[in-house]
C-alpha cells in the first residue's frame, strides 16, 4: 500500500510543471493522462487522439486534431495557445 501512495505521488509531482506553470502540450506524444488536461478532453477523446495518432502519424498542423472524432472547432479553438506539435 505504501508503494502505491509513492508511486501515485510521485505521477502527481512528474505532471505537477504542467499543470501549475501552463506548459504546452504536445499532442504528438502526450499520452491519454495528459492530453486530458486540455480543455473539453476527458478520457474517450483523449483516446481517440491517441489512436488516431498511432494509425495516421503525428499531427503535422493543429488544424489535423479536427480530423479525430469528437474534436471540433470549439475544442481546437479554446485549447489553440496551449497545444503544440513540437
Amino acid at each position: 500500500m505504501r508503494a502505491l501512495r509513492v508511486i501515485m505521488l510521485a505521477c502527481a509531482l512528474a505532471l505537477m510543471p504542467i499543470m501549475a506553470f501552463g506548459a504546452k502540450i504536445n499532442i504528438n506524444t502526450a499520452g491519454v493522462e495528459i492530453l486530458q488536461q486540455l480543455d473539453g478532453i476527458g478520457p474517450s477523446k483523449a483516446q481517440a487522439i491517441v489512436d488516431y495518432r498511432k494509425r495516421n502519424g503525428s499531427f503535422k498542423s493543429l488544424a489535423d486534431v479536427l480530423k479525430v472524432q469528437g474534436v471540433g472547432e470549439q475544442t481546437l479553438a479554446e485549447n489553440r495557445d496551449r497545444i503544440t506539435l513540437e
